[in-house]
C-alpha cells in the first residue's frame, strides 16, 4: 500500500472499472502483517466512534484495530451511541487512561472541537477519521471525497430515470446529518447530478438515529405526500433497507416504480445492485479509512510526519461492475475476511 503522503498527493478519486487494476494491488497490500517496530510495541489507542449500530463505524474500528495490531500495539473503541455528551465523556475516559493516540469519528463537524481541545491539553495526538471538525488542531484528516462520490451515483441514478420511460421525474433524499460537512457534501453532488438532469427534489429528510425503521418512516411519508415521486437517494447504507421495506409495504416495486441509489454499503448490497432494487451505491472503504488513521499516528509515533489530509477512495458500484467490485468491496466496505 501507499503511504499516507503518497496517497494523498494522488487526491481524491472514484473507482470504477477502469481503475480496478490499480485498485487490486494497494488493497492486497494493505492486508499483509508488518512486522511491529520497538516504537509501536504496547502503544494503546482509542477509537471513538459515533454509533456502533451502524456497520460502516464496526468495519472502521476493526481497521483500525488490525493496524495496532500489526505494530504489536492494541486499540480500544468507544461507542458514543451518536451523543455528544458521551462522545466527550468518552475521549475523557481515554485521556485518563492515558492513551498514546485517539482516532476520532465525531457524531458531527461542530462536536469534535472540544474532544481536540481536551486531547491537545493531554498532550495525545488526534487523527480525525471521517466527518471533520469545525475547529481544532489534530495530526490528519482521513477523508473520502463526498461530494465527488455523491456525484457518481447521481448520475448513475439519472441515467435509469431517463430510461424508464417516464417524461418527468423527481427524487426524495434521506440523508445524514446536516450538520456534518460530510453530509453537506453528499448532498450538494448528488444534486449537482439531480440539476444537470432536469430532475426536480420534492422531499428531503435527515436521519437522526440512523436506523431502518426511521428511514422507513421517512420514505413512507414521501410516497404518501408525493406518489409521482420516481428516485430515491438514501445516504447510508443500514437505512437504505427500510427504505425497500417502504417502498414495498406502499406497493411501488423498488428499480420499477422508485429508482433507489444509495451510499456506503452493506454486504446485502451486492444481491440488491446485481437484481436492481438498488441502482448502485458510492461506497466508501471504511476498513482503509482505519487502517490509514492508526497508519498515521504510528507514523507520527515513529518521528514521521503523516499528510494532514489523507483521501480514501470511492467505488460507484452498479450494475455494470458489481461482479468485478466485490471481492475489494468485501474486505474494504463490508469488513469481511
Amino acid at each position: 500500500m501507499t503511504s499516507s503522503n503518497d496517497e494523498s498527493a494522488s487526491g481524491p478519486r472514484l473507482i470504477t472499472r477502469r481503475s480496478l487494476g490499480l485498485m487490486a494491488v494497494p488493497a492486497a497490500a494493505a492486508l499483509t502483517l508488518l512486522p511491529g517496530a520497538a516504537w509501536a510495541q504496547g502503544k494503546r489507542l482509542a477509537y471513538l466512534t459515533p454509533g456502533l449500530d451502524l456497520p460502516y463505524w464496526r468495519t472502521l474500528a476493526n481497521g483500525v484495530s488490525d493496524e495496532a495490531a500489526k505494530h504489536g500495539a492494541t486499540s480500544t473503541t468507544y461507542d458514543s451511541h451518536n451523543s455528544a455528551q458521551t462522545q466527550l465523556q468518552n475521549a475523557q475516559d481515554a485521556i485518563v487512561k492515558q492513551v498514546d493516540g485517539i482516532v476520532l469519528s465525531p457524531t458531527d463537524t461542530s462536536t469534535a472541537p472540544s474532544v481536540l481541545a481536551a486531547a491537545a491539553q493531554a498532550g495525545i495526538p488526534v487523527v480525525i477519521a471521517d466527518i471533520g471538525t469545525s475547529s481544532g488542531e489534530y495530526l490528519s484528516f482521513v477523508i473520502s471525497d463526498n461530494e465527488t462520490g455523491a456525484y457518481g451515483i447521481g448520475k448513475v441514478l439519472a441515467q435509469k430515470l431517463a430510461a424508464s420511460g417516464n417524461k418527468t421525474h423527481t427524487v426524495g433524499l434521506v440523508t445524514i446529518s446536516l450538520a456534518r460537512q460530510n453530509g453537506k457534501d453528499r448532498t450538494a453532488g448528488f444534486m449537482k447530478a439531480m440539476d444537470e438532469a432536469g430532475i426536480k427534489q420534492v422531499a428531503l429528510s435527515q436521519m437522526v438515529t440512523y436506523t431502518a425503521d426511521e428511514t422507513f418512516k421517512f420514505v413512507q411519508d414521501m410516497i404518501t405526500a408525493h406518489p409521482e415521486m420516481d428516485g430515491l437517494f438514501v445516504e447510508t447504507d443500514e437505512p437504505t433497507i427500510g427504505a425497500l421495506r417502504a417502498l414495498k409495504a406502499g406497493r411501488d416495486t423498488p428499480g420499477k416504480d422508485v429508482f433507489v441509489a444509495s451510499f456506503d454499503g452493506i454486504p446485502e448490497f451486492i444481491d440488491l445492485i446485481e437484481s436492481g432494487e438498488i441502482v448502485g451505491s458510492g461506497m466508501q472503504q471504511p476498513y482503509l479509512f482505519g487502517q490509514q488513521s492508526a497508519r498515521a499516528l504510528f507514523d507520527h509515533f515513529a518521528g514521521k510526519t503523516p499528510a494532514k489530509r489523507i483521501n480514501v477512495p470511492i467505488i460507484v458500484v452498479d450494475q455494470s461492475n458489481v461482479k468485478e467490485m466485490a471481492p475489494i468491496v468485501r474486505k474494504t466496505t463490508f469488513g469481511l475476511s
